[in-house]
């Protein structure tokens, strides 16, 4: 009888023991802070659905020529701006705004990409080649990844513009006037309109005063 005493208490405790260690586990799992940061970010999840920034027109109205010199710094490998500067690895850029692509540092041998790819050399070809010269004009020679920051290009390009070129900017839209008080007033205007034509319509007129004389010419 005691052994069988023994043996059910033995279990008891043991069994004690294992929820006493299950209950501390859990409570480490289940009950752990949530960490400051994350494992990992998903690149690019946060910008979908994100609203459309502002336009090009208006970024070159507020753009900074001298933090446009600043980024320009980048391009100084490879370029010179002064009027009468050198061609180097790339071609010299004064006054290359409005000027056809590809053609305007005479001597310089471009990539039959960018001397073939046809038009001038205005704010919104600028700005797709700054954003990406191999997306602009595939097979290009210029290895420069692109500038991803519109401010940053609009600056860059503010810059390029005042050194001989001085292109007119464009004309940033104006943003329509709010109608919604007007469609109000369109919507109450016929109000007084419909209720003449629901008692037309019910054959209740407004009364006529007795000495009205009905049969006078109109306009008189």
């Amino acid at each position: 009888m005691d052994g069988r005493t023994n043996t059910i208490f033995g279990w008891t405790l043991f069994g004690g023991v294992v929820a006493l260690g299950l209950s501390s586990i859990s409570g480490h799992v289940f009950d752990s802070e949530r960490p400051e940061e994350l494992g990992y970010v998903i690149e690019g999840a946060e910008e979908e659905g994100g609203e459309e920034g502002p336009s090009l027109a208006m970024l070159l109205s507020t753009a900074d020529v001298t933090k446009g010199e600043a980024v320009f710094a980048k391009c100084t490998a490879c370029h010179t701006i002064a009027q009468g500067g050198p061609n180097g690895i790339g071609p010299n850029l004064w006054g290359i705004m409005g000027k056809p692509i590809g053609q305007h540092a005479a001597g310089f041998a471009y990539s039959p990409a960018l001397s073939s790819h046809g038009g001038n050399w205005d704010f919104e070809n600028m700005d797709a080649w700054l954003t990406s010269p191999r997306a602009f004009a595939n097979g290009t020679k210029m290895s420069f990844a692109g500038l991803g920051n519109p401010e940053d290009r609009a600056n860059i390009i503010a810059y390029l513009n005042s050194m001989g070129s001085n292109l007119p900017l464009p004309e940033v839209e104006e943003v329509p006037a709010e109608t919604g008080a007007a469609e109000i007033e369109a919507v109450d205007e016929p109000s007084t309109l419909s209720t003449e034509a629901s008692d037309a319509s019910a054959g209740t007129y407004p009364e006529v005063a007795a000495d009205t004389d009905t049969t006078a010419p109109v306009g008189e």
